[in-house]
């Protein structure tokens, strides 16, 4: 059993504290001798060694080769973020970067993406973000047929946005097609997808949608199509995947493609921000603590995104090795959130 932060003697903490920090400096084992001359503490190598020792038996440092020195386990790094770690807050040019691709004009999702991207590069990491799939406010909508059993619905937003999805339409006739998409596009122009989906079953329940039989039943099944597909597909924006590959991960091609692997399934990688939305801190996963980055040794920091009337809107983090600078990438991702709320909410 992991031993608290406050059992540890005074030494022990010192030495403990100043293995951390050289290991997410360099990522590398770090030695009694280097201690002694770098640490000031009066100790010898010796002495340095044995408290070493007893680090590693309460499973807080281990040694990766029997000759190295040692380095922090994942159970020693938890201690150190939850009990010794001391915040660096964003300096002012790291928070003018963030928040110049939040400020930038055009489409929601270029700024998400330019977010992301700055994220990505202050922190060294993959920068991420996730926000729920935005509902286009309706232009228009009509229906193309493709073959006589289906058929392209079209739904064009005022935003400019084209969405199209493959539609079965058994026994619909070209007339019918038009009828259902000139009937959405008189009476949706200008709600939303929820919205227009509410008033038109309300209508066609009241009985007072002057359509026949087909077109009614495309109109059910175009709208109830968008809305499931639109409230599954959130939108997931990666950037800076190359900075996961450190020089230590270099060296393991399996770990470099399964990471890669990982990654690329962005299904996985929403189910996991999305699991952080419930409470306000940063939520930290080190190492093995989540399962989708178990085998390849990373760490993921995240923190959901609130609008004003404490709604979540988003997810934003980042994913990184294991050596992650916790205590300055902690504070930027808090920052990133707190600009992205402004943005979304």
């Amino acid at each position: 059993m992991t031993p608290p932060i406050h059992e540890l003697t005074d030494r022990a903490r010192d030495v403990f504290r100043i293995v951390v920090d050289s290991y997410l400096a360099t990522g590398a084992p770090v030695g009694s001798r280097t201690i002694a001359q770098l640490s000031g503490l009066n100790l010898s190598p010796a002495s340095i060694r044995g408290v070493m020792q007893d680090l590693e038996e309460a499973g807080l440092l281990a040694a990766p080769h029997v000759s190295a020195g040692r380095m922090p386990t994942e159970t020693g790094l938890r201690l150190f973020v939850d009990g010794m770690m001391h915040a660096m807050e964003p300096s002012a040019q790291e928070r003018a970067t963030i928040e110049a691709q939040a400020d930038t004009a055009g489409p929601v999702e270029e700024a998400l993406a330019g977010t992301a991207a700055a994220l990505s590069g202050l922190s060294a990491s993959a920068g991420v973000v996730l926000v729920p799939k935005r509902e286009p406010v309706l232009r228009q909508v009509s229906f193309v047929p493709l073959s006589g059993t289906r058929a392209l619905a079209v739904l064009v937003g005022t935003d400019g946005s084209v969405e199209n999805r493959v539609l079965e339409t058994p026994g619909a006739s070209p007339a019918a097609l038009v009828e259902a998409g000139n009937y959405l596009t008189a009476r949706l122009s200008g709600l939303t997808l929820s919205e227009a989906r509410a008033r038109i079953l309300r209508e066609i329940g009241q009985e007072r949608a002057e359509l026949d039989a087909t077109a009614r039943a495309l109109v059910e099944a175009g709208l109830a199509m968008w809305s499931e597909d639109g409230g599954q597909r959130p939108v997931l924006i990666v950037r800076g995947q190359a900075r996961l590959i450190d020089p230590a991960a270099a060296h393991d091609l399996d770990r470099v493609r399964q990471l890669l692997d990982e990654l690329e399934g962005k299904e996985e990688i929403a189910r996991l921000l999305a699991s952080t939305q419930d409470g306000d801190a940063s939520r930290i996963f080190i190492g093995s603590e989540n399962k989708l980055f178990a085998l390849t040794g990373s760490s993921v920091i995240a923190k959901p995104v609130r609008a004003l009337d404490g709604r979540v809107v988003g997810v934003v983090g980042v994913i990184g090795p294991v050596r992650l600078n916790y205590a300055r990438v902690v504070p930027m991702v808090d920052f990133t959130a707190a600009t992205l709320t402004r943005l979304l909410g």
